[in-house]
């Protein structure tokens, strides 16, 4: 696997929560993606981003809480839109991984960014962040059904 580190700067987005296992239906995307759609939000000037906020390791699956994220352009008039949660995702050092295989394989790309990279590498995790999943593609629209996710991880310089 090829790894990066990049810095991410802060992002302002909306977004819809939703609760229960990460291996069920997602629906709160499509009601994410129409409402992005109808304010002008998609790609490529905005990106959709997932926040797994459970590790499903530990935590029950139907306790585990899943954030679906659109981008906001600077000067957008969140009073305007009530019914939106909104809010800014941390920037920093992430570990970015360009992950490309069906959506059921993603939590061995955490376990292996997790439990191979980091302990070989010079960062630690940075558990006052989360996790970003940038959504590169609609799976239903790949030939193979895959998804293409760019997978960041939080990390911080070790200190030795």
């Amino acid at each position: 696997m090829n790894i990066e580190v990049k810095e991410l700067p802060k992002i302002e987005a909306a977004y819809i929560r939703r609760t229960g296992s990460y291996y069920e239906p997602q629906n709160h995307w499509g009601i994410l993606i129409g409402w992005a759609i109808n304010n002008g939000l998609f790609p490529p000037q905005q990106s959709f981003i997932g926040i797994s906020l459970d590790n499903p390791d530990l935590v029950e699956g139907r306790n585990c809480r899943h954030d679906a994220c659109v981008t906001i352009p600077e000067g957008f008039k969140k009073e305007k839109h009530p019914d939106m949660k909104f809010k800014t995702l941390d920037g920093g050092q992430f570990a970015l991984y360009k992950f490309y295989d069906q959506a059921e394989k993603l939590n061995a790309a955490y376990q292996f960014l997790y439990k191979e990279w980091l302990p070989n590498s010079d960062y630690d995790a940075d558990y006052s962040r989360h996790n970003l999943e940038f959504n590169m593609n609609n799976p239903a629209e790949d030939p193979g059904g895959k998804c293409k996710v760019d997978l960041y991880v939080p990390i911080k310089k070790r200190k030795f």
